[in-house]
């Protein structure tokens, strides 16, 4: 089921089946739009907690597209409301770090933060080291299916933000499901583009709740028992 956030980072429940109506689909173009010129001229900030407003560094020049601040807001008004455990939360496709680093201003314990680009290895270093999270958090500059393979799980939260023109994304979260990164209580994050669909189920990951915001879409995942 897919359902629309609203720009006051409330979830609200879609009233009808089938396709959002024309005036729908302005209004989250709209909103899209004003938050792209939101991020260019103010800049990336932390939403909220104990760093709250606090900016951030962006790499340029790279396939990173940050997740933009309504959607980030989105995905921890859905964590908030669903998730008691943020004792260890990894970040997958970290880019400039922004979701681990909003993780962290609300509490969470320990971050991994996951990319293959030196530069943004090095800016995930830099905002950490503003920030002063450095010792709550571990910058691994290696390739997501690498790191997937080689750290210790399982984690409370996994939060997934890849390339948004990145398709295969299915085949990380095959690798992912089958790993020892996650438990019964794992809640999985994934933001993907609203162009294509992800699969109800990737072996023991089931797909739970889909929530929509414009071209942005966040897929929440949880592990079942396989039949």
């Amino acid at each position: 089921m897919s359902i629309p956030y609203n720009a006051s980072s409330e979830l609200i429940p879609q009233l009808h089946k089938g396709l959002f109506s024309t005036s729908t689909s302005l209004i989250y173009l709209t909103q899209s739009l004003a938050n792209l010129v939101y991020n260019i001229i103010m800049g990336m900030r932390i939403i909220a907690g104990s760093v709250k407003g606090f900016p951030l560094k962006v790499p340029r020049g790279t396939p990173t597209r940050p997740a933009t601040e309504l959607v980030r807001g989105a995905i921890f008004s859905i964590l908030t409301s669903s998730v008691d455990d943020w004792s260890k939360v990894l970040d997958l496709f970290s880019g400039s770090g922004s979701l681990g680093i909003e993780a962290l201003s609300r509490g969470a314990g320990k971050v991994d933060f996951i990319d293959q680009e030196a530069r943004c290895c090095a800016i995930i270093k830099e905002n950490l080291t503003k920030t002063g999270f450095n010792d709550k958090a571990k910058v691994h500059c290696l390739t997501v299916s690498r790191a997937i393979a080689v750290l210790e799980g399982p984690y409370n939260i996994i939060l997934i933000d890849p390339p948004y023109k990145d398709t295969g994304i299915g085949k990380t979260i095959e690798q992912l499901a089958n790993s020892s990164l996650i438990s019964m209580e794992t809640v999985v994050v994934i933001t993907h583009s609203s162009r294509f669909k992800l699969e109800m189920r990737y072996g023991p990951l089931v797909l739970k709740r889909e929530y929509r915001h414009g071209d942005s879409t966040i897929a929440i995942f949880r592990r079942e028992s396989l039949p």
